[in-house]
């Protein structure tokens, strides 16, 4: 089967974002065969041992702690919002306010925990005043987001958020638009939903409907991944 321009390009972009990360570890050969990594909790404690300290941009200055991620290593589904807030900045865990709250709540909603998925964001230290990440700041963490869909490789990306799906999918569509389909990234699908954040913000009936409908979507092709039949069928 012949690979799409589109493919193509998704796959070279893949590489070169690989590559970055192991340049970020101070790797200069990679073996052509096996697993140089040593598999997806060796690979992420690798890339978290690399984050360590980091001064790669302005948002170090004034973070309390890098929230990395957290999570199951061998995760199928991977969620991904923006950047850390305020209580994560302190914690140095993702998703532990209101907003990660309520994100357990609607994971649950649908038969599924955190304790199997992996939870992290485009961006590793909190903006201040939780502002979108900027384009430098952005570049600096990608090698590292790199290096965590590398080693895990899940079979499902959730994109959380208007900004967290348009970096994803490299596109300015609002989430409006991007939201309700699957998105290809790589070899893994890419769901993209409202930020629980934008939920607290915006409780109406209609949203709430949105997402769980998303939420579906995301357990149906989680269950895909693994090999499962959708509960139901």
């Amino acid at each position: 089967m012949t690979a799409t321009p589109a493919a193509l390009a998704d796959a070279a972009r893949a590489l070169a974002d690989h590559l970055r990360f192991h340049q970020v570890l101070g790797v200069r050969d990679l073996a052509l065969q096996g697993d140089p990594l040593g598999g997806p909790p060796a690979a992420l404690r690798r890339v978290e041992t690399a984050s360590a300290g980091c001064t790669r941009c302005k948002l170090s200055g004034g973070r309390t702690t890098i929230v990395f991620g957290a999570g199951d290593p061998e995760a199928r589904l991977v969620l991904i919002g923006e950047g850390p807030g305020e209580e994560e900045d302190r914690q140095g865990k993702p998703f532990v306010g209101r907003a990660g709250q309520l994100l357990t709540k609607m994971l649950e909603s649908v038969g599924i925990t955190r304790e199997e998925v992996y939870l992290c964001n485009i961006v590793k230290c909190r903006p201040p005043g939780n502002r979108n990440p900027e384009p430098d700041e952005i570049a600096a963490c990608a090698p590292y987001l790199a290096g965590q869909l590398a080693a895990i490789q899940p079979g499902v990306i959730c994109a959380l958020g208007t900004f967290a799906a348009q970096q994803l999918l490299r596109t300015r569509e609002p989430i409006g638009r991007l939201r309700g389909q699957l998105h290809r990234l790589g070899s893994a699908v890419v769901v993209p939903m409202f930020h629980p954040a934008f939920l607290l913000r915006n409780p109406g009936p209609a949203y709430r409907r949105q997402a769980f409908d998303d939420l579906k979507l995301i357990r149906r092709e989680y269950d895909r991944v693994r090999g499962r039949a959708p509960a139901g069928a």
